[in-house]
């Protein structure tokens, strides 16, 4: 079952039957054929010390139909890099460890930033994009899935569902993101969409001149899910942030490059939950706070290549229009959790609301203040053509560091 909607909607793909795993997995595997598959994971090496990652890596010893994993992993030593590459040896498809605190890839970032071509920031972002850079110099697969790894409620259905739509070569979609509920027995998670996304694109609507990008977002029911599965070209065109605008810079990225009637969402489980971030009330380079400045920066940036003109009284404006609906939204999340049993703390919620609306000020004033700022890493077509042997130097260090 799908919704269309016009105006920059998208359609969604539900879960509708008790269709099994191994059905769906059948049919990725008549897939493979036209559509070699490959996945990609952004991680910590904090995070192979956690439980979430040790089922993740055993359900994914089960899939039989990708051909490589690619694992960018961050902070590492020499010791830890040995011990991951230990901890990953038991998967049996081909997989491939970016060693980014190596000494071969800094060495390969430093010519990069020679060039002007190195990412500006540490973290997911920059991660992914040289996972993406490798994929793209060192598999023949033709669509690539991304999810993070800290996800406590993984089962391998989540990757099937989420990669089906791009891999079956008689769908239209060129990218599908993942969607599901978020909440537990217990209580509403999701905060930042939720208090932030959710009230903030509703005050954009308000504020500015009409524009189907603001409607397109509206469409994700999850636009900060972290699991989205897409085709090898649009890869090579992509351009993302670096910082915690990564999910929203994707999907601007597809809306930029894509028709909407190839991007599609899916809802990949009934039940997701993951390592929750602290709100950092009292430091704005940390937490949910750093995170819902660079989203909404990320936002600013792309309506501004749309056209739209911004001013400091544009964001006083969008800021009360935001604490306003936010406020408002509060008010039915909490109805919603009485009437289903679960709980909702009010001055929590609001609280975190007054910081959100604090930050939507001082994400304007920094966009403001760095005009020239560059919002987004280059596509690897740039990188392949500023430096053509880069790629080929790049995949050999990743076989030598993972050889040695």
């Amino acid at each position: 079952m799908a919704d269309f909607h016009q105006n920059g909607s998208i359609s969604t793909l539900h879960n509708l039957s008790d269709r099994s795993v191994e059905s769906l997995e059948a049919d990725l595997m008549g897939f493979r054929k036209a559509n070699p598959m490959a996945l990609v994971l952004p991680s910590l090496f904090s995070e192979l010390e956690g439980p979430a990652l040790e089922n993740i890596v055993d359900e994914l010893c089960k899939v039989p139909y990708l051909d490589d994993i690619i694992i960018g992993l961050d902070r590492a030593d020499k010791e830890q890099f040995e011990y991951a590459k230990q901890y990953f040896a038991r998967l049996p498809q081909r997989h491939h460890i970016l060693w980014n605190s190596g000494p071969r890839l800094t060495a390969l970032d430093g010519e990069l930033k020679e060039c002007g071509l190195s990412p500006a920031e540490p973290g997911k972002g920059r991660n992914v994009w040289f996972c993406f850079g490798y994929f793209l110099s060192a598999t023949n697969a033709q669509v690539v899935g991304l999810h993070d790894c800290d996800i406590l409620t993984y089962d391998r259905e989540l990757l099937a569902r989420l990669m089906y739509p791009v891999a079956n070569p008689t769908f239209p979609y060129v990218f599908s993101k993942g969607y599901y509920a978020r909440t537990t027995e217990e209580k509403f998670n999701g905060r930042v969409v939720r208090l932030l996304i959710g009230p903030l694109l509703a005050a954009l609507k308000k504020v500015c001149e009409p524009n189907d990008y603001i409607t397109y977002l509206n469409s994700f029911r999850y636009a900060l899910a972290g699991e989205f599965a897409m085709g090898r070209q649009v890869v090579k065109n992509i351009r993302i942030p670096s910082d915690w605008g990564l999910e929203v810079g994707v999907l601007s990225e597809v809306w930029r490059n894509q028709s909407t009637q190839s991007i599609c969402q899916v809802e990949i489980a009934d039940n997701y939950d993951h390592k929750h971030q602290s709100v950092s009330h009292d430091n704005p380079e940390g937490g949910l706070s750093k995170m819902s400045i660079d989203i909404t920066k990320s936002l600013f940036r792309k309506l501004a290549t749309d056209g739209q003109v911004f001013s400091s009284g544009t964001f006083r404006t969008l800021k009360a229009t935001y604490f306003r609906i936010a406020l408002d939204r509060i008010e039915t999340f909490y109805n919603d959790a009485v009437m289903n049993g679960l709980t909702l703390d009010r001055h929590e919620e609001e609280t975190t609301v007054e910081l959100f609306a604090q930050n939507i000020m001082t994400a304007g004033e920094v966009f403001l203040e760095s005009p020239n700022e560059t919002p987004f890493m280059a596509n690897w077509n740039r990188i392949n053509s500023a430096i053509p042997d880069f790629t080929d130097r790049f995949k050999e260090a990743v076989r030598l560091d993972n050889e040695d």
